[in-house]
């Protein structure tokens, strides 16, 4: 949550799918439903801890798991959103629905269409899951009542509770479709480099990052600080346009946010690193060497640094794992088992079908790829109408009359086949064995997956394709003992951390805002002052900018009367100010006839106590000067003015300031106005 200008802004609005692994899916929650019960109550009573098996999983209807402490949020007091991705938003919906929301949400056009059918396709799964269960009633509530809480195992305990015990609140019962339909209509669309003013302040761009189609980073460009918020981004895609890294200069400072290699082993030690271009291009691991023994001092000119960081080498790794996954699928099939390909990232499912269906194509085997999702038909074509969304390869084929995306084809050749529900009766009376199935979800707790997971995991020939990054071990427990094999695969979700050190240097950020887990990971030496922040944690920023630029209109610009105040000149204008586009302007507006308006309105140095005695005499005003006796005022020009006519009164001059004193409204007057004429002012 940002705050700026005195505007909130929330960055994303993500639910946590992953927590949905403490619940049982319905086939297994049916069978070992009356064995749940009694061995909670022993393990209860004998207080022993075991090993986790599908009797442990929660057996209710499934609640889905918020940013912390989302319920406690008060609405109204956001007046922004900032969407990077479609599963950025799949937490909009708890938000719009209340009462007093009233923010802005900006997303671009195609993150908002993706996002809004998975959340479609989330909430047709969810439903036919609650077809199972019935009516959510208070005893399907039974395992978020301390006494339910009491029982999980450790392991699950810690997913509905948080390491601090304190994320219960966070657990929520699923929106509806009507919820989401009433969210998209609060949503604004934007293009990539599409501008966005907001109450004509902040100036919001969304520049695309690379990683998914429609993903993108933001600038946010205000009065006082131009910010940009940096999430997970890829420099080169298969499929989604490049990471536009270069729109990101110029901003002062820089949230990092892309939290990818979290979890992984990859660490930078040395301060000085960079990756080089030339000994790492045709490796598979990249080398990291001291920039004082491989590179020059030409090499950080900007075009090197930013051709080094758009080098595909990345993207052909990436290539070669999905090469690799196909082959694996394809001696599967081969065997005569089936593939099941749960992974919910678009990019990834496209390209997979691509080289898996040349790979088939290529041999012998007429093996039927199925698509199931109650939105894979509109996911689908959408995808194939939006080139301006997609990396320039892809933008190529639109010109050169070629499909975007392989799947056109194939559907139409009858090769790839799309159905919305895994009951589907089109999709009984096609169904043949072996195939390839592509559906969701991949939680394995919803979806199409758990009937074909659970038909097909007695079998030692089939294969289960899962993305790294979740723990498999618990959600296959519900399927257990498995003689399916299950290949678990990490794709590239963001910059590594050899590129962070080279892209901060092209992007020169005057402060840097960098996650406090990932700073025993890599040290940064590219940014002068870099802050690290983490979760709960409040941070206040100084001003980048000592001072505030404003746009004057020409008539006013030619009224200008310099006046020297100290070591400034100074000019006062009369006009209106406002707000327009994050920039302060000055217009020519209604001026005041009244000669009192054009009164000094600041005055500088002391006055003359001789001179101001004269001017008061001449307005009838007689006094006495009298010395300061204060040893610290007695030099220049202090002193006190003692006056007795037509009304008592005092004038005491200081260094810092000087004093009227006196009890007769219309006399203190008359002082001030032969102050004014002693004194220099606007």
């Amino acid at each position: 949550m940002l705050s700026v200008s005195g505007f909130r802004i929330l960055l994303d609005c993500p639910l946590d799918l992953s927590s949905l692994a403490i619940f049982s899916p319905v086939p297994i929650a049916l069978e070992a439903h009356e064995s749940l019960e009694t061995d909670s109550v022993v393990r209860k009573k004998q207080k022993i801890e075991k090993t986790l098996d599908a009797n442990d999983l929660v057996c209710a209807e499934p609640w889905y798991k918020t940013v912390k402490s989302l319920h406690l949020w008060d609405a109204s007091f956001i007046d922004v959103i900032l969407i990077s991705s479609p599963t950025g938003m799949l937490g909009l919906p708890f938000l719009t629905r209340t009462k007093d929301f009233s923010a802005k949400i900006y997303v671009t056009e195609a993150a908002a269409r993706i996002g809004q059918l998975m959340m479609e396709d989330l909430v047709s799964m969810h439903m036919e899951l609650r077809q199972f269960y019935g009516p959510e009633d208070s005893s399907s509530l039974q395992w978020m009542r301390w006494e339910g809480l009491e029982v999980l195992p450790s392991e699950l305990k810690k997913i509905a509770l948080g390491t601090d015990c304190e994320e219960l609140g966070a657990w929520m019962p699923l929106y509806s479709a009507v919820d989401v339909k009433d969210c998209m209509r609060k949503v604004q669309t934007l293009k990539y480099a599409e501008e966005a003013c907001y109450n004509g302040t902040l100036v919001i761009k969304a520049l695309s990052s690379g990683l998914e189609i429609g993903t993108c980073n933001w600038t946010i460009n205000g009065p006082k600080r131009n910010i940009a918020y940096i999430s997970s981004s890829i420099f080169v895609s298969t499929h989604a346009m490049d990471f536009n890294f270069l729109g990101l200069q110029g901003n002062d400072l820089i949230i990092f946010s892309d939290f990818s290699t979290l979890d992984t082993t990859e660490n930078i030690e040395n301060d000085n690193t960079y990756c080089d271009p030339v000994t790492s291009s045709n490796a598979r691991s990249i080398e990291v060497k001291s920039m004082h023994h491989v590179c020059s001092d030409d090499l950080y000119n900007l075009e090197e640094i930013a051709a080094s960081l758009l080098k595909d080498d990345e993207s052909m790794e990436e290539m070669e794992k999905l090469a690799f996954i196909c082959t694996c699928a394809f001696d599967s099939v081969r065997a005569g088992g089936s593939v099941l390909v749960p992974i919910d990232r678009l990019g990834i499912v496209l390209c997979l079908l691509e080289q898996m269906s040349l790979l088939l194509e290529s041999s012998s085997l007429k093996v039927p790829i199925y698509i199931i999702s109650s939105v894979a038909e509109e996911l689908l074509a959408f995808t194939n109408i939006i080139p301006e969304w997609l990396c320039k390869q892809r933008q190529e084929k639109l010109f050169s009359g070629e499909p975007l995306f392989a799947h056109v084809k194939l559907i139409k050749e009858r090769k790839i086949h799309v159905f919305p529900a895994v009951h589907s009766v089109e999709l009984l009376t096609n169904w043949q064995e072996p195939c390839v199935v592509f559906c969701p979800h991949w939680s394995l707790r919803l979806g199409p997956v758990v009937h074909l997971l659970r038909y097909w995991c007695s079998d030692p020939n089939s294969l289960l394709i899962l993305e790294g990054g979740d723990d498999a071990n618990l959600a296959l427990l519900p399927f257990k003992p498995m003689a399916m094999k299950v290949l678990q695969c990490s794709f590239l979700s963001g910059i590594s951390l050899q590129k962070v050190q080279p892209l901060l240097k092209a992007l020169q950020p005057k402060l840097l805002l960098f996650p406090k887990d990932l700073r025993c990971k890599i040290q940064i030496s590219e940014v002068n002052t870099i802050i690290h922040y983490s979760e709960n944690e409040t941070l206040c920023m100084p001003s980048s900018k000592e001072s505030t630029e404003i746009d004057i209109a020409t008539d006013l610009a030619s009224q200008f009367h310099w006046k020297t105040l100290k070591q400034e000149t100074v000019t006062r204008l009369d006009g209106e100010l406002f707000m327009d586009q994050g920039k302060h302007r000055l217009l020519s507006g209604f001026r005041q006839s009244d000669s009192k308006q054009h009164r000094p309105l600041l005055h500088w140095g002391s006055p003359d106590l001789k001179r101001l005695l004269t001017e008061l005499s001449k307005m009838g005003i007689t006094g006495t000067l009298k010395k300061n006796m204060d040893s610290a005022e007695s030099k220049n020009a202090a002193g006190i003015i003692d006056i007795d006519d037509p009304e008592k009164a005092l004038i005491d001059v200081r260094e810092t300031g000087t004093v009227i004193i006196t009890a007769d409204e219309n006399l203190a007057s008359h002082i001030f106005k032969a102050i004014d004429i002693v004194l220099d002012g606007i």
